[in-house]
């Protein structure tokens, strides 16, 4: 099969005005993919296909599918390159269509921007079907000529990156624990000289007096791990390293504060923080970038048992900082604070958490946008730049006083970790509570809840969840390295 991109015509155009590759195609078919088009309809709109059969003997199937506008770019509205948007989009569309064909292998149009082309087919074709006895069949893009295969290649490992963290929020928490998680990371990074991961069981977390993470693990019989990644990019090994901590609540109950049982099977994906940053991790692996990245994931399960954490409790951080749990189902917090802790031990240049750590987060963005706050304008610069190229969009948030104080405001301990007017601004004090924890001058909480899983928002990944914002994270230690080395 073959997907070819054609953009939209502007008002006085005649013909339909393809991509150089489809321009190609069309002189090779003596003009007939032109006339075809041009026979079958009215102009294509956006992400809108035509398919044609018996054009060429190499290509028994051609998908022709809409761009949109040529020259669109950034949009300032929209805080993403349109261009690479729609590119992403219709690729995906068109990749489907051949998938639907039983066409094992697709060659790409990378329509002038190869990474994003490699990126729509990678991610429109992947789904989780492996427990289904009946799967869609497999289909292999590759790129339609040789003129960027550099940027191709860049584009299907960010993809697959991407996928990974897709796999992990997705399968089954029975198939998914703390350990098969952490298993499953070091199997991705084995072949890495440069990388060594650390699989720190319970006794190392008690021995660091991880008090907070511990709590939430013991109400469940699976062991907690706590996953240390260490990846060695830079020139000089010692050169400080930025340091991802992602929260890895394999299945989420809610623990005696206990969620309502309808969509509670979704919380296998709450740990799609430590999804995404691990999956980011193997990606920046993958492109040998060059700096020093180290990967943090306290991984447990939330469950109620005569073990767990009861509201009221009061429990120790590793900062020794006390912390009053009113509420077992905002636990996330309580894995991170530790984690954070931790991660002061390295002399990071940036110390960045991912998390899908409130329902109010969602409440706020819905799934536009990753919810971020941070403490440093750097490193909320540098994020928002690589959301604008990767369209897995980031947006500020406050990290005002207002809201430490409802925290810190607590009758039994030094921080509750819900705020004291309940519901309100929920996203807000979730960050203010993960603020005491910390004192690096430049770092950010990603609130990943609102991103976690795609109905059809997001036209090039399926429905399911989504592994965002991995691609952004990437890109974000692309830009880092690059500003290291100015």
């Amino acid at each position: 099969g073959l997907v070819l991109g054609v953009y939209s015509r502007e008002k006085d155009e005649g013909a339909a005005q393809f991509t150089s590759a489809g321009d190609a195609f069309d002189k090779l078919v003596s003009g007939k993919l032109r006339v075809l088009l041009s026979l079958c309809g009215p102009p294509l709109k956006k992400g809108k296909t035509r398919i044609f059969h018996g054009l060429h003997q190499d290509f028994p199937s051609v998908v022709v599918v809409g761009l949109g506008k040529k020259n669109a770019g950034i949009n300032e509205q929209e805080n993403w390159n349109e261009g690479k948007e729609n590119i992403r989009t219709a690729v995906a569309v068109g990749c489907r269509q051949i998938q639907d064909l039983e066409i094992p292998c697709v060659e790409v149009d990378p329509c002038g921007d190869a990474q994003a082309a490699a990126e729509g087919a990678v991610l429109g074709l992947h789904e989780y079907n492996e427990l289904k006895q009946k799967k869609k069949p497999v289909v292999t893009p590759q790129l339609h000529g040789s003129a960027e295969s550099e940027a191709w290649q860049k584009g299907v490992i960010c993809a697959e990156g991407q996928n990974l963290a897709r796999y992990l929020m997705e399968a089954p928490a029975n198939y998914i624990t703390p350990i098969k998680f952490a298993e499953r990371i070091e199997q991705k990074l084995r072949s890495f000289s440069n990388v060594k991961v650390h699989i720190r069981p319970e006794s190392w977390i008690t021995t660091q007096e991880m008090g907070a993470f511990l709590s939430v693990a013991k109400g469940s019989a699976e062991p907690p791990v706590f996953l240390e990644i260490h990846y060695l990019g830079s020139a000089n090994t010692d050169d400080s390293p930025l340091v991802f901590v992602g929260k890895g609540v394999t299945f989420d109950s809610g623990g005696i504060s206990l969620k309502p049982s309808s969509g509670m099977d979704a919380m296998r994906a709450d740990m799609g923080g430590a999804a995404t940053v691990c999956s980011a991790i193997v990606t920046a692996a993958a492109l040998n970038l060059p700096l020093n990245i180290i990967g943090l994931a306290p991984l447990c399960e939330n469950m109620p048992s005569g073990k767990a954490n009861k509201p009221g409790d009061v429990v120790r951080a590793k900062n020794g900082k006390t912390i009053q749990v009113d509420n077992t189902d905002a636990e996330g917090r309580l894995l991170l604070a530790d984690a954070l802790c931790y991660a002061h031990n390295f002399n990071a240049r940036a110390i960045v958490n991912a998390a899908t750590l409130t329902g109010a987060m969602d409440v706020a963005l819905g799934s536009a946008a990753t919810g971020v706050f941070t403490n440093s304008s750097w490193l909320w610069t540098h994020l928002y730049e690589a959301s604008i190229l990767t369209g897995d969009r980031v947006w500020r948030m406050p990290l005002f006083e207002h809201y430490t104080k409802q925290v810190t405001d607590c009758p039994l301990a030094d921080v509750s970790n819900v705020g004291k007017y309940s519901r309100a601004g929920g996203a807000c004090t979730a960050a203010a509570f993960l603020k005491e924890f910390v004192t690096a001058s430049h770092w950010a909480h990603l609130d990943i809840a609102g991103v976690m899983s795609n109905k059809d928002e997001v036209p090039y990944l399926r429905k399911g969840m989504a592994g965002r914002p991995t691609r952004t994270l990437v890109e974000f230690a692309a830009r880092l390295s690059q500003d290291s080395h100015n």
